[in-house]
């Protein structure tokens, strides 16, 4: 995995098959190259208080090795983008690894900018499912 997060990859076809086609809590798009999948996305919505309306997020951005530096990623982002303007979110967002500096540099040449002034925070695991059990 690109992300050095395979400890943590517990996802199967049948829990992405659920959640992506049966009971629909995220969408996934396919970008193709002369015919051949290059790569994809996963994405679902948000909703900002501040706001008062949607955002789309952005959780997965894969293109396959063979197919990178052929501007894939940043039509997937334009068709993303097109995507949430058209349903009037107000943010399209996504994280990346402080590490991964070709990411970094990419977004920025988007246009994106870091908030660094916010942490993201995770329940996971046994904490989240403790927390669950609480009365």
């Amino acid at each position: 995995m690109f992300e050095r997060l395979e400890q943590e990859c517990i996802a199967d076809a049948a829990l992405l098959r659920h959640f992506l086609f049966e009971d629909k809590k995220a969408h996934a798009i396919v970008a193709e190259w002369e015919g051949q999948p290059a790569g994809f996305a996963l994405y679902f919505y948000n909703f900002s208080t501040f706001l008062g309306r949607p955002g789309l997020y952005l959780e997965d951005l894969f293109v396959r090795p063979a197919f990178r530096r052929k501007g894939i990623a940043r039509a997937i982002f334009h068709w993303l983008a097109k995507k949430a303007v058209a349903e009037g979110c107000g943010r399209f967002e996504w994280s990346v690894l402080d590490w991964n500096e070709n990411a970094i540099a990419f977004y920025r040449a988007l246009g994106a900018r870091p908030m660094d002034e916010w942490i993201i925070q995770r329940l996971t695991g046994q904490s989240l499912k403790r927390l669950a059990d609480q009365p």
